[in-house]
């Protein structure tokens, strides 16, 4: 007897959300944080406007503008505090952003070559074509000096807007954009380093640079300790501060000093040892040397980005947009800011040249066959994330600050910036929802009806002969109970075609509805390290209903596996790896909720009884339906 399901019964209700589970964990955060402190960033904005533009607009610039001074014998540090917020707090920031470079490149999306081509070209050539434009309207003059104001991207504010576009928005394309604004980023601060820093003073820089030396010596000697950091951090501030190279840089200059590293399988293993002892015997002196084994095994770069992402989106960068957006907005200002050649060249820079820079000359090296495009976009959707890099607040304003000095040239500037913003912010949300639409008008979700890629016998997990002429792929997911049920079916399937069927399983942890799959899948990666991923899927579906994390050691302990080994594996991430890797061929693939089959290369739609997958595997074989190969026999 079969049983068959068809795709509303059988598929996960994770069908209708979106696939993040293929982006790391730490990239997850840091979206979902950026993504969420955007909704505060606009009020920050919108009360900063009401306030410069109400009765009460005197007392803003008051605000501001009033001196605080820290004094230390006959040394003092004096700014106004939009000055300190700018100088002072945007630091933070700046160490923020140059972590989440650090990570990126060491063991983040950037350590793929081949995934880095396209976002850095289309990176620069989001730079160089706003730049240029901005330039063609701004030959010369104090207003020229204006030209790195239109190249930057507002990676909270263009997370904000993802977020608001929701499932239109294919998983890959946003990691597309986020990879494309860390590039981004990076040029930015190598712009306001080497062109809006004032006349550079030795003796300063070189104390910058021996504060940076012993930054460095402090990671090499693996000294940990906030404080240690600090002292050192704020010498250099002051150094930089000092020599005419804007302080923001010197956040940077110690982010990417702090190492970035996965976790290490000995500190993993001495963490889980010193954690046990503790429980055994807890006493204080253990207690203190498990939590310092439990900070090692987590690179330092990860542990402050935990601490100080929250503080930057939902404070520093609020506070620096309530500090720079109040502008006062009359007539003569608005007309300013969409006639005059600052603001022509700021508000085409960042929506017209984004839009050509990162979007067309995507399409055009995808079209050559030098990169790819990212899985599931196709050009709309590629247009419509280019549109969105026009949203260039944070840093755009910050470079305003730093160009200009005539109060008329800011405001202008300013106008323009929160102008592009906006607009660049509609047109990309109003392409996205063109471009779903269009997909609902063809009867398809987001992403291709074909298998992406195509089988790998080097890379996919293969039960049957890996040159078999009959294939069939799955997407499933170790706690779904309708994957489980579809064993069954497969097991009737090799009964029926024997050596002649290769089955290929692939991951699809639908984590918002199965807490415990994504490990589940982590576990059967680890077990294959060790040749044993088949004995391991079979026992976690035999046991779908107990996966927690000390069940799963007992199966490798069941299958004799190196329980140690076993355990570090799925702790260090390569696991990981290959779980989102997997993720991301079913969002490229179109694939929405488990089980998905592939036959062929092409999705499966209908019910999947044993008869109706053997009818449809034979089908696209080319064969006659009603007949069985020669030499059928159940094949393990």
């Amino acid at each position: 007897m079969t049983s068959g399901f068809t795709p509303e019964v059988g598929q996960s209700p994770a069908s209708r959300r979106r696939l993040g589970q293929q982006i790391a964990a730490p990239a997850r955060r840091f979206m979902a944080t950026e993504a969420g402190s955007a909704g505060l960033l606009v009020a920050a904005i919108v009360v900063a406007l009401i306030w410069a533009n109400s009765p009460l607009s005197s007392s803003y610039e008051d605000l501001w503008t009033t001196d605080l001074s820290i004094r230390l014998g006959d040394h003092a540090v004096s700014l106004d505090l939009r000055h300190w917020v700018n100088d002072g707090l945007m630091v933070f920031f700046f160490f923020a952003v140059g972590l989440e470079i650090r990570r990126e490149l060491a063991m983040g999306e950037l350590t793929d070559r081949r995934r880095l081509r396209i976002p850095v070209i289309a990176a620069m050539a989001g730079l160089v074509i706003p730049a240029g434009i901005f330039l063609l309207a701004n030959p010369s003059g104090e207003a020229a000096q204006g030209w790195g104001v239109a190249i930057s991207t507002d990676t909270a504010l263009v997370l904000g807007v993802l977020a608001l576009a929701g499932s239109a928005v294919p998983t890959q394309l946003r990691v597309f954009l986020l990879t494309l604004s860390v590039v981004d980023d990076v040029a930015a601060l190598v712009i306001i380093a080497l062109f809006y820093s004032d006349d550079v003073s030795v003796l300063p820089l070189a104390i910058a640079a021996v504060a940076t030396v012993a930054i460095l010596a402090l990671a090499r000697l693996n000294v940990w300790r906030g404080p240690a950091y600090f002292a050192v951090g704020v010498v250099l501030w002051l150094a930089m501060l000092e020599s005419g190279v804007h302080p923001a840089i010197a956040g940077v200059v110690i982010a990417l000093c702090i190492p970035a590293y996965p976790p290490e399988r000995g500190e993993v293993e001495r963490a889980a040892s010193l954690a046990a002892r503790f429980r055994q015997s807890p006493m204080p002196s253990l207690a203190r040397t498990a939590k310092l084994s439990l900070e090692r095994a987590v690179s330092p770069n990860e542990r402050m980005q935990e601490l100080l992402l929250p503080w930057t989106s939902f404070v520093i960068v609020p506070v620096f947009a309530l500090a720079n957006a109040g502008v006062a907005i009359g007539a003569e200002s608005l007309r300013g800011a969409f006639t005059s050649s600052l603001g022509i060249g700021i508000i085409l820079g960042l929506v017209v040249g984004k839009l050509v820079g990162v979007g067309l000359v995507t399409l055009l090296v995808a079209r050559t066959g030098f990169a790819e495009l990212p899985r599931g976009a196709g050009r709309l959707e590629v247009m419509a994330g280019a549109a969105l890099t026009g949203i260039g607040f944070t840093v755009s304003l910050f470079i305003v600050d730093l160009a200009f000095t005539d109060p008329e040239l800011i405001r202008e500037a300013k106008i323009a910036v929160m102008a592009a913003s906006v607009i660049a912010a509609v047109l990309g949300w109003s392409l996205f929802r063109l471009a779903a639409a269009r997909a609902a008008r063809q009867g398809r979700t987001v992403g291709a009806p074909r298998l992406v890629p195509d089988v790998d016998p080097a890379r996919d997990h293969i039960r049957g002969a890996p040159d078999a002429p009959l294939t069939l792929v799955e997407y499933s997911d170790f706690e779904c109970p309708f994957c489980s049920n579809t064993t069954g079916i497969l097991a009737q399937l090799h009964d029926r075609f024997g050596d002649e069927l290769r089955y290929v399983f692939r991951h699809l942890p639908l984590t918002d509805v199965h807490a415990n799959a994504e490990a589940a899948a982590r576990a059967a990666e680890a077990a294959g390290l060790q040749g044993r991923f088949w004995e391991m899927h079979d026992l976690l579906f035999a046991h779908q209903d107990r996966l927690q994390p000390e069940d799963l050691v007992a199966y490798a302990g069941e299958l004799g596996l190196d329980v140690e080994r076993f355990v570090a594996d799925m702790a260090v991430g390569a696991c990981d790896v290959r779980v989102r890797d997997d993720v991301a061929t079913a969002e490229a693939s179109g694939v929405t909720g488990t089980p998905t089959f592939f036959i062929g290369g092409r999705r499966h739609a209908g019910v999947y009884d044993a008869d109706t997958l053997a009818k449809r595997l034979l089908d696209a074989a080319g064969r006659d339906g009603g007949t069985a190969p020669e030499g059928s026999g159940r094949h393990h």
